[in-house]
Order: C-alpha cells, then structure tokens, then sequence
C-alpha cells in the first residue's frame, strides 16, 4: 500500500477525531487567545508528541487483536456498553453549567509544550478511537500491519492533530461566537457522535452473530 495514501488516511482520521469542541483544541485555542499563537502552537506540538506515542500504541494493539478475533468480538461488546453510556450521559444527564472566568497566568513557551504533553497524556480516548480505525481500515485493505505503514499512518495522525489544533487557534475568533461552542452544545455533538458509534457497533456485533 503506499504509505502517501496511508499517511494521508492517518491524517484524515485525526482531523475527524479532533474536531468536535473538547479540551485538547479548545485549551489550544484560548492559550492563543490570550498569551499569543506561538504559544498556542508550542502547546499543539506538545499534544502531538503524545499523540504520536498512542497512536503507535493503538496500532500495535489493533495488530494483535486482528491476529485474536474472539478479543475483537469481546471488546466491541464492552465498547457497545460503553458508548451506549457516554451517549446517555452527555444527552440526558450532562447539565449546562456556567464557567468561572478567571484571570490568565503568563507562562513560559517550555511550560506550554510541558502543559501540552500532560493534557493529551491524560487523554486517552485516541488510544481506544486509533485503535478501532486502524482495525476498520485493515479490514477493508486499506492498511498493513508492517512498519513502515504503521510509521506513515502515525506521521499522518500527529499532522492532523496538529492542523485541526492550529485551525482552532487560527479561527477561534470566530468559533468562540458560534452557539455550538456552548457547553450544551458540546454535550449534543459528543452525545451525537458516541450515539453513531453505538449504532455501528451494534451493527457489526448482530452481523457476527
């Protein structure tokens, strides 16, 4: 497969990942707002470089459960359940509340990057998300386990990660006076995108059955 395809995949796939309002690009957009893009950007790189990390992680995972089919099987139950969950949560349960303004601390470029790489690090949904592509995007041909594959995939995930992240620093001006970045609102799309997943899911445990 050529890996400008796959690297192009990779970054496709982060881009979709990486849109919808959370606290990776939002915390990326503000820092720029208010200390200026380049620490807006410092910060970025710094989430990309743990991305790298669990993107690699969730491709050699997802080539060990393409080799166990009977764990794929158990997983996407567990992930049904989970999803069915976080959907319920966010379009029933989560409340809109308000958010304290509080007065913005200068920091050094170095502790953007570090503040980067704590906030990804401790975000783990790309793991499980990468993981669940990377298998999808096997199944149809489209990627090999190899390493160079893996390589160009991760290369093309940091990159996408970084565009979206840099698109909401560059547009947050915009973005922050549209209603869909109302905590709410947040809570609909995130409902509405684990509520997708929950149905694809259900559908690919019924056709194994």
């Amino acid at each position: 497969m050529d890996i400008t395809f796959i690297f192009f995949l990779g970054l496709f796939i982060a881009l979709v990942g990486v849109i919808p309002p959370g606290l990776l690009n939002m915390t990326a957009a503000k820092i720029s707002l208010k200390e200026g893009h380049s620490r807006g950007i410092v910060f970025s790189i710094g989430v990309c470089v743990i991305v790298i990390a669990q993107t690699y992680i969730a491709a050699i995972f997802a080539r060990y459960l393409s080799n166990h089919p009977e764990v794929i099987d158990i997983l996407q139950r567990v992930a049904f359940v989970i999803f069915v969950l976080i959907t319920v949560y966010f379009l029933f349960v989560a409340k809109n509340q308000p958010t304290k303004q509080a007065t913005p601390k200068m920091r050094s470029k170095h502790s953007r990057f570090f503040h980067g790489i704590f906030l990804s690090a401790i975000n783990v949904f790309p793991i499980p998300y990468q993981a669940y592509m990377t298998i999808t995007l096997a199944s149809f041909g489209w990627l090999k386990f190899d390493q160079t594959s893996i390589v160009s995939y991760v290369a093309g995930a940091a990159t996408g990660t970084f565009v979206m992240l840099y698109m909401y620093i560059f547009f947050f001006d915009r973005i922050k006076e549209k209603s869909f970045t109302s905590q709410k609102n947040m809570n609909r799309i995130i409902g509405g995108i684990t509520g997708i997943i929950s149905i694809v899911t259900l559908i690919n445990i019924i056709k194994e059955l």
